[in-house]
């Protein structure tokens, strides 16, 4: 069985736009068009990967199942693309990067500069996520690094994901400054509303509070540490951050103080057997370079380090490319 990569680019623009008139226009085709290629697609496959719903179409299951591998093909023909376009003196080609909110909003961008300043011709794409669906884009391709975090308990990557360390980042006690009269440690909270992350997040938090003799009670869930510190300072819950997400951005109302015990681990992930692509490997060193410094500046009474800006963005050109 062949099939053809142009009819597998299309299926899995259905899949992602949810109709053939979105897909359409996602890929600059006529509609009649995308519908022809589908039926090949059938023909190639000898499988039925979508029907008619009403004046739509869906895919079926195996429409499904090939979409989802397709995505995986054509994010390695992507990257792979990028990778020789990069190879000759980094003057040409594209890298791309998946990163966690508060590396966005510190490090992140210095290592952006600098990756524009020595190698002006590539492109850096930027994109947010946290570690298990940045680790995903890694795996199947769609990005080339991953900037991702671990703590202690934190189970073991999948095959083929290589860290590189760039930095401990220790952990806050997030409380609200104002009428706070109780000692800087968890113990002193253990029945207070507490406002917890992301999985990964979480779990840390649950295993502080377990170390301290307690069970938080949470009452709030956000990926937001913006939003986190607002609550804090209304006074709705407590909550614990890493240092780098109060580098990022600072409200006002909010006291901290670091938590003893282990950081958790920055690392930049990159995916396959090594050597890294020259463009990764440049990307990568950037990141290195970048950090240092980027954790600095987070206690009482010190405004954010870096805008988090960046985060809001989806994708950023390097300048200059």
């Amino acid at each position: 069985m062949t099939i053809d990569v142009v009819r597998l680019r299309v299926l899995v623009a259905v899949a992602r736009a949810g109709t053939v008139t979105a897909a359409a226009r996602e890929l600059h085709y006529s509609q009649p068009s995308v519908s022809h290629h589908l039926a090949r697609l059938e023909a190639e496959t000898g499988a039925k990967l979508v029907q008619r719903v009403g004046r739509g179409l869906r895919l079926t299951e195996a429409g499904r199942l090939l979409a989802e591998r397709g995505a995986e093909i054509l994010g390695r023909l992507d990257a792979a693309s990028a990778e020789l376009s990069a190879h000759v003196g980094l003057r040409a080609g594209r890298v791309r990067l998946a990163a966690f909110p508060s590396a966005l909003g510190t490090f992140v961008p210095a290592a952006a500069a600098r990756l524009a300043k020595e190698h002006p011709g590539l492109d850096l794409r930027l994109m947010e996520a946290e570690p298990p669906e940045a680790l995903r884009l890694l795996r199947s391709g769609e990005v080339d690094v991953a900037v991702v975090f671990r703590y202690g308990g934190t189970g073991p990557e999948d095959d083929g994901v290589r860290l590189v360390p760039l930095l401990d980042d220790p952990s806050l006690l997030v409380t609200a400054a104002a009428g706070n009269d109780r000692a800087a440690d968890l113990a002193a909270y253990a029945e207070a509303p507490w406002i917890a992350g992301c999985e990964r997040c979480r779990a840390h938090l649950l295993a502080l509070c377990a170390e301290a003799g307690f069970e938080p009670r949470v009452s709030f869930t956000t990926d937001d540490y913006v939003a986190v510190q607002a609550m804090v300072a209304a006074g709705l819950g407590v909550a614990v951050l890493p240092r780098l997400a109060l580098s990022a951005h600072r409200h006002p109302g909010v006291l901290t103080s670091e938590l003893p015990g282990p950081a958790r681990h920055v690392h930049a992930a990159t995916y396959g057997e090594p050597p890294d692509p020259p463009a990764t490997a440049a990307l990568v060193a950037a990141l290195l370079r970048a950090q240092l410094g980027a954790g600095e500046g987070a206690g009482d009474g010190v405004g954010p380090s870096l805008s988090s800006s960046v985060a809001l963005q989806t994708a950023v050109p390097v300048p200059g490319s």
